[in-house]
């Protein structure tokens, strides 16, 4: 049984799986991993040095000939500008961005036959972005982490579909960790996932010393959307320094200053080396509310086969009902 979608079919992928474009985590040896493994990974390129993201593409490119994407944050001051000539140098098959992608940009990556994605966290959002040419909308529930909104994966999504039409596919993103999340997406009428989270538990991941252990330790209800670590809110592990600042939130700065200020307090180091040594109870720790069902490090690969055959089972098991 093949999962194919309008997804799959735009993005020429085999499984309608996508790697979060997490800034800190998705570098290329977990890109590559979850494309070579039939789903499509997307680079997280918000916390690259201009000079790092060429590399970063070109050792993706070594370790696989399949699709990949890049995301960018174009909440950022010139990183759109910046990196936008880069992702099309680079080869990449998708460019994807929160908050909003310039139709100019849009207009230019079309013409060098890159498709572009837009993360949205309500439906006005995702009209809007439909409207400005994107070619799939990424629908992200409040229960993902990271930069997140307020309305829920299983409110927004069908919300979503609804609102953008047949034509583009819609991805879910949100709390949703293994196939039966994947199954659960497709009834809602989404064409594909969103993975971030379950991703960082992997063997591929980049990540900080520590911030793997955490979440697999961790429970459902161990995050908490904070302003804390870069003045937006964001889903994060609860940790010491969100509790100071939900304790004294006078002090917290708007975005970018906030995360200007976790920095210099060293306890914001996403896009630092892999392992590196950090205070893991004050650590900036983005994480999906679906952590709570991670209980091992997988590599990426396995992530992607165990979530797509989980999915096949549970629709067969939904056809079995209906007969």
């Amino acid at each position: 049984m093949a999962l194919r979608t309008r997804l799959t079919e735009l993005l020429d992928i085999e499984h309608p799986v996508m790697l979060a474009g997490m800034g800190g985590v998705s570098y290329h040896r977990l890109v590559a991993a979850v494309s070579e493994a039939g789903g499509i990974g997307t680079l997280g390129a918000s916390t690259m040095a201009p000079e790092e993201l060429p590399e970063e593409m070109a050792k993706v490119r070594a370790a696989t000939a399949k699709p990949f994407g890049v995301d960018l944050l174009t909440a950022m001051p010139g990183q759109v500008e910046r990196g936008i000539q880069s992702v099309i140098d680079g080869g990449a098959r998708i460019f994807v961005a929160g908050l909003g992608v310039p139709r100019e940009v849009i207009d230019l990556l079309h013409s060098k036959n890159v498709l572009v994605g837009s993360m949205c966290g309500k439906v006005r959002h995702a009209v809007s972005a439909v409207a400005s040419g994107v070619d799939f909308v990424v629908a992200q529930g409040t229960e993902g982490g990271g930069h997140t909104g307020t309305v829920a994966t299983i409110a927004l999504v069908p919300q979503v579909v609804d609102a953008v039409g047949a034509n583009v596919p819609v991805v879910a993103a949100g709390g949703l960790f293994d196939g039966r999340g994947l199954a659960a997406a497709l009834a809602l009428g989404a064409d594909g996932v969103w993975i971030g989270t379950r991703f960082i538990a992997t063997f591929e991941a980049r990540a900080v010393k520590g911030y793997k252990d955490t979440l697999l330790a961790l429970q459902e209800d161990g995050t908490v959307i904070s302003r804390a670590y870069t003045g937006k809110t964001c889903r994060v592990v609860r940790t010491e320094w969100t509790n100071h600042f939900d304790e004294h939130p006078e002090e917290l700065q708007p975005f970018p200053a906030q995360a200007v200020a976790s920095g210099r307090a060293g306890v914001n180091h996403l896009g630092g080396a892999d392992g590196l040594e950090v205070d893991i109870n004050r650590e900036f720790m983005p994480c999906g509310q679906g952590v709570g069902g991670i209980d091992e490090l997988l590599h990426a690969a396995d992530v992607v086969q165990q979530m797509v055959a989980e999915a096949e089972r549970m629709i067969e098991r939904m056809a079995a009902v209906r007969r």
